[in-house]
């Protein structure tokens, strides 16, 4: 493996924890996935967005933050590896959509400050769908707070990652998951595994599911 920290991303139901399981099975990596279902604001949110978005991000930040230093600044001998279903800077761009611009003015000096103690990933997976596929992941999952989130939200996430991909022309492999069945088409998986094996320049690299 030509990496030691690779990072999946994507908008929300786009698959990203299913992907990180594989691989981490198949690659014997450490393993770190988001604990979204800690977070008390979550649901309060998604019932009343404009009270709880500053509660809930900056509950997210926190919980990142001590995840990511624990983990990745521990060694083990026996995995070279981490994969990750999550970026640290997610914090800033979901904040960027959720927060009015005085709270993210304040977040984003507490991001700033966690963000230069942070380990980057050397490759980003950036798993993108259309958000009608989206909606379909997240009925699938059923979890109740999810069920009634709108088009547009979802739209502004996605945008709101993909520019900020091409603004920082980070080493990104993005691939399309319109068709993706990671769990029941082994042909997609061994995609992304034949993918890994190769070195990248900055930028993104567009990968096909057969």
């Amino acid at each position: 493996m030509k990496y030691s920290f690779i990072t999946i991303e994507g908008n929300i139901g786009a698959g990203k924890t299913t992907l990180a399981n594989l691989l981490a099975e198949r690659l014997n990596a450490r393993l770190i996935l988001e604990e979204f279902a800690d977070n008390p604001f979550l649901a309060k949110f998604y019932d009343n967005p404009a009270q709880y978005a500053f509660s809930v991000e900056l509950f997210f930040m926190a919980e990142r933050y001590k995840q990511q230093k624990d983990l990745v600044g521990q060694q083990d001998l026996f995995r070279t590896l981490t994969i990750s279903d999550y970026l640290f800077t997610k914090c800033l761009l979901f904040a960027k959509v959720n927060l009015p611009d005085d709270e993210f003015r304040l977040y984003q000096r507490l991001f700033e400050i966690m963000h230069h103690q942070m380990i980057q990933p050397e490759l980003l997976i950036y798993l993108h769908a259309p958000v009608s596929k989206l909606h379909e992941n997240i009925k699938k999952r059923n979890r109740p707070y999810e069920q009634n989130i709108q088009n547009d939200y979802l739209y502004n996430i996605q945008q709101t990652y993909t520019h900020y991909i091409k603004q920082h022309n980070m080493k990104t492999l993005f691939v399309d998951t319109s068709n993706a069945d990671f769990i029941g088409n082994p042909k997609h998986l061994d995609t992304i595994l034949d993918a890994l094996e190769k070195e990248y320049e900055d930028g993104q690299h567009f990968i096909s599911l057969p």
